[in-house]
């Protein structure tokens, strides 16, 4: 079967994309508008990339104009209304709020000495500057982002204004408009606080990253890499599934983005072979939103974690790396089950790609081995993203036949004679030499009729990508600031804790329920600041460390992606499917049980982060939980060496559980049940059970 005829075509995507993903829903601009806005798209990248490394510049001067451009391009990109769009055009009053977001963004350039020394002071040109700014703030998030945090951001102005009208322990003394325009836009506590803070450094450049990662063709690769692994295994195309949304996520920072891209791909396979229309979108939807828990990048969220906890990168990084692959490791599981129980083969010879020519471009996967090892060698956030692209760009340009040979003379030459050098003068480090040898080698591939559109592209691609970023960690830096001036967060902690009675298992339960509201329909980073902002100080008031809180609470804020009823990942997935969506849901939030149950286990056991543990600690809380996940798997799916019994189903889940829950005890129990369910597997016999050996494919499809 052709790769037409497996996958969706472009148009298909992007209707999905433009339905579930506000941040998809673009103008398609032609002629003068689209090169202006190409130019500015450029502009920005270049911006940040100066900036960041080159030259930075103030606090509040760079954030602003950072928003300014974000503000900018969404109303030129954005239209108010999808009814109200048309190809090409741009209505006249989105140009004006353009206009009104430059001056918003050029403000702090142009009076930054005035504004400093007034100390606070606002004059009357500051006021009407700080209200349009937080009410431009707002209508760019609801174009680019969607109404849930927009609204959210709005209930909290509303909350800071009257609060001497709030019922109960909400009740504050208020807030004057004076006091909280100025804190909204002239202090580094709202708008320009910490969220945009990380949005105009780390989080840009490694979405920068990412789009030059795209350019390489590493999506399409991860696709072919992941057929030839998994295709012809059990259920193929489900763990083909798994395997390229696990590292599709080292360069989405979406789970709808993960869905569509991944999803247009696998999901028509999954069906072709014969697994449940439902079923397909589920495994598309847990598999694509957990690649946004899987390191090096997380959905972006972990580079905010680093400003709120106050920790490096990397040790973040390295404690989520178990979870997900525990994450990872339940899916799989499940649709292995689920594949057993229905008699689902593999992908034939005839529709798997070519191993050898697949293996000949491995290559491509330089960058995120580089990006990792740039990570862990003590390099700073920012440094590491930017000799993670300038890896991508080298990697990119040796698919170019007529650069592969002068590639390793340029670059070895340039690399030891400047490690020579260095070594004699101490003037340069090894990173240093390597560094300014894929420089030089990237020019001289440019000189030599290298594809430097691909650069251009991949940095525009970047801007455009980072506009519905720009716009939730803007809006979110109102919520951070208005519980920062009215003590909020401290009092739902409060409230949190008293309603659990002080029991850690009902906070953490509450806390879940919290994340997983306040996360629906909001993107990754928007969501964790909020649950890490509302619901993380509950548990840190019961003594639990900063780094398993948040990590609960952004554990949470995701999953909310796949939970129902509104799971935007599985609706995603059910318009690539043509399922229905509710139950997609279910089927997604059902195969993402580990998502549900491994936070606690972090939380109770922080030696699944990595805390403090030994090597031999670690391996064993990894066995007994991957041994839970088996059983609750089993139980769930109804299958594991032959069918199972309902009361078979109750036992292994009730194993399953105790093996997760981390202690001696409940392990020692956990793994007798565990081997009693196993026993009776072969002991017991299909036919003294009455249960048929598979159903086959008919079946499923039916």
């Amino acid at each position: 079967m052709s790769k037409k005829d497996q996958s969706l075509s472009v148009e298909k995507q992007q209707e999905i994309m433009q339905k579930y993903d506000p941040e998809s829903s673009v103008r398609e601009l032609t002629g003068l508008l689209a090169k202006v806005v190409f130019f500015i798209l450029l502009a920005f990248s270049i911006y940040q990339l100066y900036t960041t490394t080159i030259h930075p510049l103030p606090a509040q001067i760079h954030r602003s104009v950072h928003v300014g451009f974000g503000l900018v391009l969404i109303f030129l990109l954005f239209p108010a209304s999808q009814k109200n769009r048309i190809k090409g055009k741009i209505a006249w009053y989105d140009v004006v709020l353009a206009v009104l977001g430059f001056c918003v963004g050029a403000y702090w350039p142009l009076f930054y000495e005035q504004i400093i020394m007034r100390a606070g002071d606002m004059s009357t040109l500051d006021f009407y500057i700080g209200i349009l700014a937080v009410t431009l703030v707002l209508e760019a998030t609801r174009r680019a982002v969607g109404l849930p945090i927009t609204i959210i951001a709005a209930l909290f102005l509303v909350y800071a204004y009257w609060g001497r009208q709030m019922p109960g322990f909400l009740i504050h003394r208020g807030v004057n408009l004076d006091s909280l325009v100025q804190s909204m836009f002239f202090t580094t506590e709202g708008i320009l606080g910490t969220p945009i803070a990380v949005s105009s450094t780390f989080i840009f450049l490694f979405l920068l990253f990412g789009s030059f990662l795209v350019k390489t063709g590493v999506g399409q690769y991860f696709n072919d890499l992941a057929v030839t692994l998994a295709g012809k295994r059990t259920g193929g195309p489900a763990k083909v599934a798994i395997f390229s949304s696990a590292l599709q996520g080292t360069i989405s920072g979406s789970s709808v983005a993960n869905v569509v891209t991944s999803g247009s791909f696998t999901i028509p396979m999954m069906k072709r072979l014969g697994y449940r229309r439902e079923f397909a979108g589920g495994v598309e939807a847990a598999a694509s939103t957990g690649g946004q828990l899987m390191p090096p990048i997380m959905g972006a969220a972990a580079f905010l974690m680093i400003e709120f906890i106050g920790i490096d990168y990397w040790s973040i990084a390295k404690a989520a790396a178990i979870p997900a692959l525990l994450y990872f490791t339940g899916v799989w599981i499940m649709t292995h089950f689920e594949a057993k129980r229905t008699g689902l083969s593999g992908l034939s010879d005839a529709e798997m790609p070519n191993r050898k020519e697949v293996f000949k471009k491995i290559y491509l996967l330089l960058p995120i081995v580089a990006i990792v090892f740039y990570l862990s060698s003590g390099l700073s956030v920012m440094r590491a993203a930017i000799y993670g692209i300038l890896t991508t760009i080298l990697v990119g340009l040796m698919r170019e036949e007529k650069f592969r040979k002068i590639y390793p003379i340029v670059f070895g030459v340039v690399a030891v004679g400047m490690g020579i050098y260095g070594s004699i003068t101490g003037g340069f480090s090894v990173t240093t030499s390597l560094v300014s040898a894929t420089i030089v080698t990237i020019l001289v591939s440019y000189l030599f009729d290298g594809n430097f559109k691909d650069t251009i592209d991949a940095l525009v691609d970047g801007a455009r990508t980072a506009l519905g970023v720009v716009a939730a960690t803007a809006a979110a830096g109102i919520i951070v600031g208005v519980v920062t001036k009215t003590g909020l967060g401290l009092k739902l902690a409060n409230s949190l804790v008293s309603l659990a009675n002080g029991e850690i298992l009902l906070t953490l339960f509450f806390t879940m329920l919290a994340a997983i509201i306040l996360g629906m329909g909001s993107p990754t980073t928007a969501n964790y600041i909020i649950t890490s902002t509302i619901a993380a100080p509950a548990l840190i008031l019961l003594g639990i460390a900063d780094l398993p809180a948040h990590m609960f609470v952004f554990y949470f804020g995701i999953v909310a992606d796949i939970t129902p009823p509104v799971a935007l990942a599985a609706f995603a997935a059910s318009g690539v499917a043509s399922s229905e969506p509710i139950r997609t849901g279910v089927n997604a939030a059902k195969l993402a049980i580990a998502a549900f149950i491994i936070p606690y286990m972090f939380v109770l056991e922080p030696k699944l982060l990595m805390i403090d543990t030994t090597a031999l600690e670690l391996i064993w809380i990894v066995f007994t939980a991957v041994c839970g996940m088996l059983a609750i798997g089993a139980g769930l799916i109804g299958y594991w060496f032959r069918q199972l019994m309902w009361f078979e189903r109750i036992i292994a889940l009730a194993g399953g559980l105790t093996l997760i829950y981390p202690g001696g005890y409940s392990d020692i129990i956990g793994l007798s049940v565990f081997a009693v369910i196993l026993g009776m597997q072969f002991l017991l016999k299909r036919d003294t059970l009455g249960v048929p050996v598979e159903r086959g494919r008919k079946k499923a499809e039916s």
